[in-house]
């Protein structure tokens, strides 16, 4: 299996607001001073913080539509075969939780060979979870293992479209639910076990 290659610039094709204060910081470094770049630095990535977490609060009411669309969300009547671990990330994905990623990479040798992460509760990432994100993908293809995204909401997946994180993962590893994630995770095993069974000629000694 090929490790899809890394986006060249790994600090852009984030959120604008994240780029900005970088720029920022970066500009008070040059042209005034470093203790003013840090104190500024730190302020507006607290400010974006809130902003990122309060732009994910929603009210909305509970109609038969709601609950029918979430129907392909549940893991209540979904079949999870042996080859597919399944894994969610609940609340903000941000800067001083991204180690909660460890649960996964500290069983990475006992992991089944698909892995499914599941965003349906994931309400918002910044930059430094999306890094999180793609190194973790990263080890896990290295290791011969295939990673499903689903069920992202609009922030989080707004985010990952921007960051080109389909080279990570795949486009048609990126699903909208868990159902599809399902499927395609089926797919992906049925299509590599029919071609680990298949006989392959070996090249002859020249």
């Amino acid at each position: 299996m090929d490790v899809p290659l890394a986006h060249p610039y790994p600090g852009f094709g984030r959120g604008e607001a994240d780029i900005s204060v970088w720029l920022i910081t970066f500009l008070l470094t040059v042209f005034a001073d470093l203790t003013i770049a840090v104190e500024v630095g730190m302020v507006l990535a607290a400010l974006l913080f809130i902003r990122k977490v309060t732009a994910t609060t929603t009210v909305t009411e509970v109609t038969d539509k709601y609950i029918e669309t979430g129907r392909v969300h549940i893991l209540q009547d979904k079949h999870i075969p042996e080859y597919v671990s399944v894994f969610r990330i609940h609340g903000p994905f941000l800067f001083g939780a991204t180690d909660k990623i460890s649960e996964i990479t500290e069983r990475l040798q006992k992991l089944p060979p698909i892995i499914i992460l599941r965003l349906r509760n994931m309400t918002a990432i910044d930059a430094t979870g999306l890094t999180a994100l793609e190194e973790l993908a990263d080890k896990l293809h290295a290791t011969g293992r295939t990673v499903i995204l689903c069920g992202a909401m609009a922030q989080p997946a707004k985010l990952i479209h921007q960051a080109e994180f389909e080279q990570h993962v795949g486009r048609e590893n990126i699903c909208k639910n868990i159902k599809e994630a399902l499927a395609r995770a089926t797919e992906v095993y049925r299509t590599t076990t029919e071609y680990a069974a298949r006989p392959h000629r070996r090249r002859s000694d020249s």
